[in-house]
């Protein structure tokens, strides 16, 4: 009982300062004009910002603790807000498009990232955050692949970017390919990356481009679930192979499988019949999303920018590629479709 006192005593100052960052990071989404940059990436790049001149000793467990264990509550609780039934209100055009895009984002960020010489986390990372949205799938899977801190904020740092761009060419090109609000909805839905910028890319363009663009980028999030599931028995693979290479010795699958998954998924089932109320749903949805926040607030607080400086350009050039062809990629499949 007293260690516990200890350990809670020990983590509660990082845990209330990634908390007001966090805080802070939701006040400056909200005063903004258009909300183009989601809090996430405000929290992150605060804590970045605080960590290159301010490194506090006692702040260290707490930011350990909410990097690692409230994101996985994070996760965990965000199961309570997906649901398969959302699929139904979009329909068979949108998972078309969004089968085409995942599988350029992970079988040629595969391809990219290993032609750049990235390690697979790094490179997976960013092609979930293209792919499917943002910072909430790169948070998600990150934990699941034991990816490091830098590599997050590196994913972070590359989809943020490219979403800027996003948000200012999307309705000029819409405009200049004459998109119906339906097709050009279809197309920000699936190839911009965070929430926040597919609303503001969709909504520039026209109000019936944004209420369609919003709907696909709900049917996209839900990808998350099998993709987190793929990740979490491809890490245990790699992990158990390079045990037993370095030490000839097999591992417990047991000891490797990130059990928090169990209550992600338990939660996104039970939401998807219906047993939970919409007004729990929320709650728990904005939770997740301010718990989230705040475990990026963390992660920033805990990564180097010199650290990052030392990766070199190869994964804002592998953000970039896949970005690209994503967007090239979804409005083929809609031509192809005849939709353009």
């Amino acid at each position: 009982m007293k260690t516990k006192i200890l350990n809670f005593v020990k983590v509660l100052p990082g845990f209330i300062m990634a908390l007001c960052i966090a805080g802070a990071a939701k006040a400056v989404e909200m005063v903004l004009p258009m909300h183009i940059v989601g809090a996430s990436v405000i929290a992150l790049f605060a804590g970045m910002i605080i960590n290159s001149f301010w490194r506090p000793a006692w702040a260290a467990h707490g930011v350990k603790f909410t990097s690692k264990k409230i994101l996985k509550f994070a996760i965990i609780l965000l199961g309570a807000s997906l649901s398969m039934n959302v699929i139904l209100s979009v329909g068979r055009l949108s998972l078309m498009v969004m089968f085409f895009t995942l599988l350029t984002c992970f079988g040629g960020g595969y391809l990219v990232g290993k032609a750049l010489g990235l390690n697979w986390k790094l490179s997976n990372l960013i092609s979930a955050g293209t792919g499917i949205c943002g910072g909430s799938a790169i948070a998600a899977i990150a934990p699941v692949i034991d990816a490091e801190d830098r590599d997050i904020a590196y994913a972070m740092s590359a989809t943020f970017l490219f979403d800027m761009a996003m948000i200012v060419l999307f309705p000029i090109m819409g405009r200049a390919l004459g998109l119906s609000d339906e097709a050009y909805g279809l197309w920000a839905g699936t190839a911009v990356n965070d929430t926040s910028s597919v609303v503001a890319a969709g909504y520039a363009f026209s109000e019936g481009g944004g209420d369609f663009a919003t709907m696909v980028k709900l049917t996209r999030t839900l990808a998350i679930i099998p993709t987190v599931l793929v990740f979490a028995f491809v890490n245990i693979h790699l992990t158990r192979k390079n045990h037993l290479e370095t030490t000839g010795k097999k591992i417990n699958f047991r000891g490797l499988f990130p059990w928090f998954i169990l209550g992600f998924l338990a939660l996104a089932a039970i939401n998807s019949s219906g047993i939970i109320p919409a007004g729990i749903s929320k709650i728990a949805k904005d939770a997740s999303k301010f718990l989230m926040i705040a475990a990026l607030a963390a992660i920033g607080l805990g990564t180097s920018l010199k650290d990052m400086k030392k990766s070199g350009v190869n994964p804002m050039l592998h953000g970039f590629i896949i970005s690209v062809l994503v967007v090239i990629v979804a409005i083929a499949v809609e031509w192809f479709m005849g939709m353009v």
